[in-house]
């Protein structure tokens, strides 16, 4: 990447001014591309202890650099001591070969080094349909793990059913009650039922399959048999779903298994040894406030019945007794209290602070024509993600759900979703993929056998062209910051940056013909070089579409109507 080149070089430079240990190199982008394409503060830091004004530092650091290792066009000093660079045209001819050699594996890097990291996601209860909350999650936490792939970690999808509890019961109860409606028994609902159309639909398939075998009886074993069965049929639809939605899981974790295993039982031994553990009102409580929480937590209630705390906690010791000392949690905003509780929970085993990370998401509001869309036909009570994403398809769907930081709400603009313009962001993103394939149609030249090697690289040499160029070599980078802060909304951002500028490039031949890609005023070596450029931007449109878990078109109505255009225009 090109931050490290010239790190390492200005780290190099310092050495020689007897600066052995710098410490960090930071490096940023100037507000102003007019000042260069990176500045450094590192005159400013080193003063006090170099004893030296930092505008002498800075001075003899440029003296210092070698810009050819350093990959960099000039520095130069400004104001009190900083140091702007700007990146040379041979280093921007060399990394646009590198996109065209690597291709598909154009971002990807060894920073994790294979290391083990769990993510889990989506972890919905298998209560009901997922609902556009799940879709959300399951978008970020898909592109989450991606990233972490990308970025050389090796990553584990994990799902954890929550098969067991309070809610799973309510669940069993409901679909008793439309059971034995469905077989002739007038009984009432419970108040406390799950009341969507898809519970009646679960009864009427057992009553199918089994007639009026229960009817009548409110036994144990008969709530147990409509339990197993509902759950069975709604891991089903939610497996299905998620996959149509290309959401694919390593592992299935079930917290039933928590209980019959005897991890729960073992994890209240455990936390016994510790001596943190003390009863109160009857309930065993869990002294967490030793570890930053705010009030200690109650582990088992004074009926016997453990909090959802404990099989937390008792979940998160298998995740790390399992390998993962990396582990992801990507939830929704309302498990936000719970963190702390199981942080202090796993600090108090001996698990390192911080363990595991989370990100938590906000909710979802879909919106057509200014309204807000409330409810399914089929839920009830609100939108599923099944039917979000068959009415806007996959791709606008993950988009969508991805496009704005975790801790902001979204608001899923189906008008927008639907739209294909530029307004739309992914359509925009897609389209400038599409629009590069239509270069190389008319061009009659297949992109994958392009040489970029032998290409003059050196016909590049309008402004949107080194822009452009300069903004394909930060994929990396993007990626990498992405990976680490688990934040996919910034490679949307980055795409559609990139889009935009494809755009600004591709509209400059409109303009002056002589900065189109081929026709009658271009020579055959700016067009060489120029088809090289298109096909970089190719790589990364698709690289970063694949990150996201997008498809990259090849095709788009739109593209390829604008390109005729332009085309007769040339003519």
């Amino acid at each position: 990447m090109p931050v490290e080149k010239l790190q390492r070089e200005i780290a190099r430079a310092l050495g020689e001014m007897g600066v052995s240990e710098p410490g960090a190199i930071v490096l940023e982008r100037p507000r102003n591309p007019e000042h260069g394409d990176w500045a450094t503060n590192v005159a400013l830091a080193l003063a006090k202890p170099l004893r030296k004004a930092p505008r002498q530092i800075a001075d003899e650091l440029v003296g210092r650099i070698d810009a050819s290792a350093a990959g960099i066009r000039s520095a130069e000093v400004a104001g009190p001591g900083f140091i702007n660079f700007r990146l040379s045209s041979d280093y921007l001819r060399d990394g646009l070969v590198r996109i065209v050699s690597e291709g598909d594996a154009y971002g990807r890097s060894n920073a994790g080094q294979g290391k083990a990291v769990n993510v889990e996601f989506v972890s919905a209860n298998p209560t009901g349909p997922l609902h556009i909350g799940h879709g959300r999650q399951a978008a970020m936490g898909d592109a989450v793990a991606e990233l972490l792939a990308w970025d050389g970690w090796a990553v584990e999808r994990e799902y954890y059913y929550n098969d067991a509890g309070e809610q799973i019961a309510r669940l069993a109860r409901s679909v008793w009650a439309r059971y034995q409606q469905a077989v002739g028994n007038d009984v009432a609902f419970p108040e406390d039922g799950y009341h969507g159309g898809y519970v009646g639909e679960i009864a009427q398939s057992l009553a199918a399959e089994h007639g009026d075998r229960w009817r009548g009886d409110e036994s144990s074993d008969a709530l147990d048999e409509m339990r197993r069965y509902a759950v069975k049929v709604l891991r089903e639809e939610q497996n299905r779903d998620l996959e149509g939605f290309r959401v694919k899981f390593d592992t299935f974790f079930l917290e039933s298994s928590l209980y019959g295993g005897g991890a729960v039982e073992d994890t209240i031994r455990r936390l016994r040894e510790t001596g943190l553990v003390y009863e109160k009102d009857g309930a065993l409580w869990l002294r967490t406030t030793e570890y930053g929480d705010d009030k200690d937590r109650v582990m088992v209630k004074s009926t016997g019945h453990p909090t959802y705390f404990l099989p937390d906690v008792a979940y998160h010791v298998s995740k790390w007794e399992r390998g993962f000392q990396r582990a992801i949690n990507v939830q929704g905003a309302d498990h936000h209290g719970t963190t702390a509780r199981v942080r202090a929970g796993l600090r108090a085993l001996g698990l390192p602070a911080g363990y595991p990370e989370y990100v938590l998401h906000q909710m979802v509001l879909v919106m057509r024509g200014g309204q807000e869309v409330k409810f399914s036909k089929r839920a009830g009570d609100y939108v599923t993600m099944r039917e979000l994403y068959d009415e806007v398809g996959v791709d606008v769907a993950r988009y969508f759900f991805l496009m704005r930081r975790a801790e902001a709400q979204l608001t899923f603009d189906l008008d927008l979703a639907l739209e294909q313009s530029d307004r739309n962001p992914v359509y925009k993103v897609q389209y400038a993929h599409a629009r590069m394939w239509s270069i190389f149609r008319r061009a009659e030249v297949d992109p994958a056998t392009l040489d970029a090697k032998s290409a003059d690289l050196s016909q590049l040499s309008h402004e949107s062209e080194a822009e452009l160029a300069k903004l394909l070599l930060r994929f990396p980078e993007e990626v990498h910051l992405s990976a680490e802060a688990h934040t996919p909304h910034a490679i949307c951002a980055y795409l559609e940056e990139v889009a935009g500028a494809v755009n600004s490039w591709y509209h400059a031949g409109n303009r002056d013909a002589t900065l189109r890609v081929i026709g009658a005023e271009v020579t055959p070596e700016q067009s060489r070089a120029r088809l090289v450029l298109a096909r970089a931007v190719q790589v990364v449109l698709r690289n970063g579409l694949a990150v996201l878990g997008i498809s990259a078109p090849e095709r788009m109505d739109r593209a390829e109507a604008a390109d005729t255009v332009e085309t007769a225009e040339a003519a």
